[in-house]
């Protein structure tokens, strides 16, 4: 990545400090458990080629797209590799099963347009799994405190709130299946800090769970089918036609004629 800029290049650094380590163990946890059971034929991972976060899964045409290509031993991991966009996918219509999203959104200059492509390129009940920092957290506030040091590489108004992100879904009829939020410690830069602040994992998840620093969530594209309404055509009661034949009793029929017969004879007589 020499030469190259960027917010997901200062991210992708980010990730070999301390607190990145932290993030970066939790999410992969988190994205393992999600794609596991994820089928298909082909997963896309957009962003970040560091973290593999497919490396659960068994789909098996696995693919990065990402600005700029991944390092030689980092595109081993993965069948096919393209330098694109995010905002704009080089995928067919419906032709992906599962797509990864880790801090590409916060990356995007248009996230709400990254989604839309997802939307585009997944097939009905594919799956997308994205992680992105939550702006109210403590790590989030930190890093809107002016005057101090900003504690992400990312800036403030980069960060996409799970609520906005929940918004998102609803637009493009995506139905959020799972989620959680991790990492409770505080901001701390050493590895001795965020040890000592371990037993806030269990305590944040219990009593304060939206506040975690960063979230992974998991939705499914639906395919809302279409019901034709018609008129109401009344319904006529069917007749018997002329000519069907109608069975009766034989001894009954002879009798009936014997009496209209007899009836007959008295009258004339």
């Amino acid at each position: 990545m020499a030469g190259i800029s960027g917010p997901i290049v200062e991210l992708a650094e980010w990730f070999h400090t301390a607190p990145g380590e932290y993030v970066r163990a939790w999410e992969q946890a988190q994205f393992d458990a999600v794609v596991a059971n994820a089928f298909g034929y082909h997963a896309l991972q957009a962003g970040l080629p560091g973290l593999d976060m497919l490396r659960a899964n068994r789909i098996p045409f696995k693919i990065f797209v990402g600005p700029q290509p991944p390092d030689p031993d980092q595109a081993g991991q993965w069948q096919a590799c393209a330098v694109a966009q995010a905002e704009e996918l080089p995928f067919a219509s419906q032709s992906v099963d599962l797509v990864v999203l880790p801090h590409t959104l916060e990356c995007a200059g248009q996230p709400h347009l990254v989604l839309r492509e997802v939307e585009r390129v997944l097939v009905p009940e594919g799956r997308v799994v994205i992680s992105g920092f939550n702006p109210w957290s403590l790590w989030g506030a930190r890093n809107r405190m002016s005057g101090m040091t900003p504690w992400l590489p990312l800036p403030a108004s980069a960060q996409v709130s799970l609520a906005r992100l929940k918004d998102w879904f609803k637009l493009l009829s995506f139905e959020v299946d799972r989620g959680r939020f991790g990492c409770y410690a505080p901001a701390c830069r050493s590895d001795k800090w965020l040890a000592r602040w371990n037993f806030m994992e269990k305590a944040g998840d219990r009593w304060w769970p939206v506040c975690g620093a960063v979230y992974v969530v998991s939705a499914v594209k639906r395919l809302r089918g279409l019901r034709i309404i018609g008129p109401a055509w009344k319904t006529r009661r069917r007749s018997v036609r002329q000519g069907t034949s109608v069975a009766v009793n034989r001894d009954a029929g002879l009798a009936g004629r014997d009496a209209r017969a007899g009836i007959r004879r008295n009258t004339s007589g």
